[in-house]
């Protein structure tokens, strides 16, 4: 009889150990979410809406670090005029810009 009272012990105490594993991993898939997903797409929700607020005549840097204007735009790709030559005209992807400049912010930091 002492058996099967020490048997059930250990599978309660089994039972206990599995249901504080779960809780500890839903403990750690909320920092995590906090932490480095929650982040991110607030970050991509940033980035989407500078890239829909893009307009010709808008001042933008590419991902690769060059400076320049966009001329032209559809859905998916812009033109962008690189130098003052105005000869340098690179179409390239939405996603390659980094970060846009309206006219307005230029001349009111300048000034």
């Amino acid at each position: 009889m002492t058996m099967i009272l020490a048997s059930g012990t250990d599978a309660m105490a089994g039972a206990g150990g599995i249901g504080f594993t779960i809780i500890w991993m839903v403990v750690l898939f909320g920092i995590m979410y906090f932490l480095m997903i929650r982040p991110q797409r607030k970050e991509q929700k940033k980035m989407q809406a500078m890239l829909s607020q893009m307009e010709v005549g808008d001042s933008v840097v590419t991902t690769g670090g060059f400076y320049g204007v966009i001329i032209d735009m559809t859905d998916e790709d812009v033109i962008v005029e690189f130098g003052s030559n105005k000869n340098c005209r690179i179409p390239m992807r939405k996603q390659a810009i980094a970060e846009v400049e309206k006219p307005e912010q230029a001349s009111a930091e300048q000034a």
